[in-house]
């Protein structure tokens, strides 16, 4: 499953925050690092069985075959605008920074310049309230005690999701391993908006030119 690179790979997640649910103003390497540890506590958890791992073409099977766990979305509006799972809950894990300091509008600049333009991912904090927001989207859920499937785009996000919310009490938790992206047709049955739940991640330059593609029939 890859689960050493995704620890790795999650921190890059936190391009930047002033402020995380676990306190005001950490400077961005310690939020990172403190990411990079949430998810790989979170991986252990995985390993140990305390949190399912349910890969995409089971998560039917999870949601509606008699199990009932509920989706968790933590991707940001603009991915969950794309495509999502009809009757999941949402809280994003990470949301839009607005900041506009000289010092991030330096950082946003190179963002765009380099990456932002051709993958479409908008510069980012993380959500102080994460966790106070997902108690309150569950509440009807039983709460804490309410069997949460968490996903994302790639599955690193609700990593980090996972592992904070493991921290706040939840117990019947599960994670959607690689993400919506590894999703094929037929995975999640209701799902609503413009684009394939597998490639609502995708934006930018990089989601015209997957509109070419999917146009002349070179992927599906």
């Amino acid at each position: 499953m890859a689960m050493g690179a995704a620890a790795a790979a999650a921190s890059t997640c936190c391009i930047r925050s002033r402020a995380s649910s676990h306190g005001p103003g950490l400077p961005r390497s310690r939020v990172r690092a403190q990411a990079t540890s949430w998810a790989g506590g979170a991986e252990a958890l995985v390993r140990s069985g305390a949190v399912k791992a349910v890969r995409a073409k089971d998560a039917a099977a999870a949601l509606g075959g008699g199990e009932g766990f509920r989706l968790l979305d933590v991707r940001p509006e603009w991915e969950r605008a794309r495509a999502s799972v009809r009757g999941s809950a949402h809280v994003p894990l990470f949301e839009g920074d607005d900041d506009m300091g000289p010092v991030t509008l330096l950082k946003k600049w190179v963002h765009f310049g380099y990456i932002g333009l051709w993958t479409g991912q908008a510069f980012t904090k993380m959500n102080e309230r994460f966790v106070d927001d997902v108690t309150a989207a569950v509440a009807a859920d039983g709460g804490k005690d309410a069997k949460l499937l968490v996903a994302c785009g790639e599955g690193l996000r609700s990593l980090i999701a996972v592992r904070m919310l493991y921290d706040d009490g939840y117990r019947n938790l599960a994670w959607l391993a690689g993400g919506f992206s590894k999703s094929a047709d037929g995975d999640f049955p209701d799902v609503e908006g413009e684009s394939k739940l597998q490639y609502a991640t995708i934006g930018g330059v990089s989601y015209i030119f997957l509109q070419i593609l999917l146009l002349l029939g070179v992927v599906k």
